[in-house]
C-alpha cells in the first residue's frame, strides 16, 4: 500500500467519526501536523488539541471497531475512490468555500472542464412548466460546454441530469447518502449514466441512509462545485432555496426562472428574483452573466492552440489593469501584427479579454493560474 492510500485510510476514518467535521478536523491537522499522527494520538493529546468529550468518545469507538484497510476495500468494491483536501484533483471551486468537505467519495470522473459548472435545482414536485424550462435551459447550457450540477432528486434535479446527458454534456450528482446507495431508487439507471458521463459524489460514509437531515448540508456542495446556481422552479419551502442561500454565502451568483404568481411552485423563485437573484428568460442570461458564452470554443482552442513564447511574453505584462496593444508591443518587442494575432488567439482560449479601445486584461478562468517561467 503506497503512502497516499495509507493517508486516505485516516481521512476515511475521521470521516466516519460523528462530531468531527471540517472545523474540528482542520484544528486537529493544525495541532498535529498530519492526519495519521492525529488518528493515532493519545486521549490526552486529543484533549489538548481541543477535542470535546463526545467527539473524543466517538473517535475512540471508531478506532477500536473499524478496520481502515477494510473500509478502503469496501470503497473500491463499490467502484468509488476518495479525494481529500490534500488531493491535487480535489475540485478547485469546492476548495474555495469555508466549510468544504475534508473528503469526497467519487464514482465516475471529475475533470478540469468541471470548473465551468452551473447548478440547476428545484422542487421535487415539478410542474410540466418547470420540467420544460429545465430541459430547455439545461440542454443549452450543456451544449455550451457547461457541466450541470444537481442533487439526483425527483423533479427538477432529475430533469436537469437527464437533459445534460441527452445533450452530450457532463453532469455531477451530489448525494445526501452514502455513495453506495442511490436515492430515490427509481433513479438507479440515471445514476449509472451519470457515472459514465460525469460523476456522483458524496461526503457521507458508505452505508449512510438518505435521511432528511442529510440533505440541507449536502446542498453546500452543490453550490460549492458551481459558479452559479439556477433555481428552475421552487415553492417557498423548497430545499432548492437552501442551495440558493449557500450560493449567496459562498459568493456564487444566484439565478431564478420566473413563474406565474398563481402557482405555488413559483413562489420561491419569484421571491428570489424580488430579493435580487438574476432573472432567467433563457440560458444566455446565465452564460453572459457568468462570462461563459465561449466555453466550448475556449476548450477546443486550448487543445488546438498550445501556448508559445509569444503568449508567455504577453502574459508577463498583462494584469487586471487594462494595457494598450501599443504598450504591449513596446514591452515585448514583437511586431504589432504578431501582438494582435497572438492576443486574438489568447482571447479565444479565455486567457485574456479585450475591454475596449484595443486594451487588454488577463482573464483567468475558474481555478486556472497562468504561470510564466
Amino acid at each position: 500500500m503506497n503512502d497516499r492510500k495509507r493517508d486516505n485510510r485516516y481521512w476515511v476514518g475521521f470521516n466516519i467519526v460523528r462530531g468531527i467535521g471540517p472545523t474540528r478536523l482542520r484544528a486537529l491537522l493544525d495541532y498535529f501536523g498530519d492526519v495519521e499522527r492525529a488518528w493515532h494520538s493519545s486521549q490526552e493529546e486529543l484533549r489538548s488539541a481541543g477535542l470535546d468529550r463526545r467527539s473524543l468518545k466517538n473517535l475512540l469507538s471508531v478506532r477500536a471497531t473499524r478496520d481502515l484497510d477494510q473500509e478502503m476495500e469496501r470503497i473500491a468494491a463499490v467502484g468509488a475512490r476518495v479525494l481529500t483536501w490534500e488531493s491535487s484533483d480535489y475540485p478547485r471551486l469546492l476548495r474555495e468555500i469555508h466549510d468544504s468537505p475534508p473528503l469526497l467519495y467519487v464514482k465516475g470522473t471529475l475533470t478540469e472542464q468541471d470548473a465551468w459548472a452551473v447548478a440547476v435545482v428545484g422542487t421535487r414536485r415539478a410542474s410540466s412548466y418547470g420540467r420544460e424550462v429545465t430541459r430547455q435551459l439545461t440542454t443549452t447550457l450543456a451544449r455550451s460546454g457547461i457541466t450541470i450540477v444537481s442533487g439526483l432528486a425527483r423533479g427538477i434535479d432529475g430533469e436537469a441530469h437527464w437533459a445534460a446527458l441527452k445533450a452530450g454534456g457532463r453532469t455531477i450528482a451530489v448525494l445526501g447518502c452514502g455513495i453506495d446507495r442511490v436515492y430515490p431508487p427509481e433513479h438507479r439507471k440515471l445514476a449509472h449514466r451519470i457515472v459514465d458521463q460525469g460523476a456522483i459524489v458524496s461526503d457521507y460514509p458508505l452505508g449512510t441512509p438518505p435521511e432528511g437531515p442529510n440533505f440541507p448540508p449536502r446542498n453546500r456542495i452543490i453550490s460549492g462545485l458551481s459558479l452559479g446556481v439556477l433555481v428552475a422552479e421552487a415553492g417557498v419551502r423548497s430545499g432548492a432555496l437552501i442551495t440558493a442561500d449557500y450560493a449567496a454565502e459562498q459568493g456564487r451568483d444566484v439565478f431564478a426562472v420566473p413563474g406565474s404568481i398563481l402557482m405555488r411552485n413559483s413562489r420561491g423563485t419569484n421571491a428570489l428574483i424580488q430579493d435580487g437573484a438574476g432573472i432567467v428568460l433563457g440560458a444566455e442570461d446565465v452564460l453572459e452573466e457568468l462570462n461563459l458564452t465561449m466555453v466550448a470554443e475556449q476548450s477546443e482552442a486550448r487543445q488546438a492552440l498550445p501556448a508559445d513564447e509569444g503568449e508567455a511574453a504577453l502574459l508577463a505584462y498583462l494584469s487586471a489593469e487594462p494595457t494598450h496593444v501599443d504598450e504591449l508591443r513596446q514591452q515585448v518587442g514583437m511586431p504589432i501584427a504578431q501582438v494582435t494575432s497572438t492576443l486574438a488567439l489568447m482571447e479565444l482560449k479565455g486567457m485574456v479579454r479585450q475591454v475596449g479601445g484595443m486594451k487588454y486584461v488577463v482573464a483567468r478562468e475558474p481555478g486556472v493560474e497562468y504561470r510564466v517561467e
